[in-house]
């Protein structure tokens, strides 16, 4: 049988913890920045982890 292949678009999106979670970028940081003032626009740069109920659901994108 062959290997399962991953999901081109969920290996560019999520990356793995060393603990074996999911960190995803946040969305809303693109464009029609001026009225979002400046302490939203940082959060917005942070890294989050993905939802538990997610997880399950992205590891098989990954192919894990």
């Amino acid at each position: 049988m062959p290997k399962m292949k991953t999901n081109s678009g969920a290996k560019k999106r999520f990356q793995r913890t060393a603990t074996g979670r999911l960190k995803r970028e946040k969305a809303f940081k693109s464009h029609i920045l001026t009225k979002k003032d400046g302490k939203r626009k940082r959060n917005l740069g942070k890294k989050a982890l993905v939802h538990p109920t997610d997880q399950p659901r992205i590891n098989r994108l990954l192919g894990g």
